[in-house]
């Protein structure tokens, strides 16, 4: 799907449904226990945390700049060119989406290289335009450990992930187009879970 039709929202249910395989409700203290767990990993964005309840600031940037929210268990906000999905019963952030329209090149390097500055070295990359950050319980996966687990066939449990997907390639010049599209998301796909 080409970027510039792909909306954060949507990006948010596809992410939710790829992941809903043999996923079993559970209790308000599972859910309690997994925003801890996700929360202790201290992935940041723009001065929000994954799992973090959001500080009385921050709701109250919430309260000015809503987003229409699909789900009476959810609200939606926008902070500058951060769109924030929140827990209405904790004031815990879900899902952090940020997107840049026709950006150049040395935008998308930029954003890139504060991204590497905050997660290090990144568990997957792919094709010079798709770049994974994943954590487990004791912390981000190595690139090294996510090849070891692909090659024994045994799956990394995942707790949290940064995905930074872009139109135009990263790295490689190329002349034409001269602009493109740009998007992180971070979210914690067994806390989504929760809120199908």
């Amino acid at each position: 799907m080409h970027p510039k039709s792909v909306s954060p929202w949507f990006v948010l249910l596809m992410l939710s449904l790829m992941f809903s395989q043999g996923f079993a409700a559970a209790s308000d203290d599972t859910l309690t226990r997994l925003f801890h767990l996700v929360e202790q990993l201290d992935i940041q964005h723009q001065g929000y945390g994954l799992c973090r309840v959001l500080t009385a600031e921050q709701r109250k940037t919430a309260k000015k700049n809503p987003l229409a929210s699909g789900s009476p268990e959810l609200y939606k906000f926008v902070d500058g060119s951060l769109h924030v999905v929140a827990d209405r019963a904790t004031h815990r952030v879900l899902v952090m989406y940020e997107k840049i329209d026709n950006a150049f090149r040395q935008q998308i390097q930029d954003l890139v290289g504060d991204l590497f500055l905050a997660f290090d070295e990144p568990t997957i990359s792919a094709h010079d335009k798709v770049i994974y950050w994943a954590w487990g319980k004791k912390g981000k996966f190595s690139r090294y450990q996510f090849d070891l687990a692909k090659e024994k066939k045994q799956p990394l449990t995942i707790l949290a992930t940064v995905k930074l997907n872009s139109e135009l390639p990263i790295m490689e010049k190329t002349e034409e187009p001269a602009s493109g599209d740009v998007y992180v998301i971070i979210s914690s796909d067994p806390v989504l879970r929760f809120f199908q």
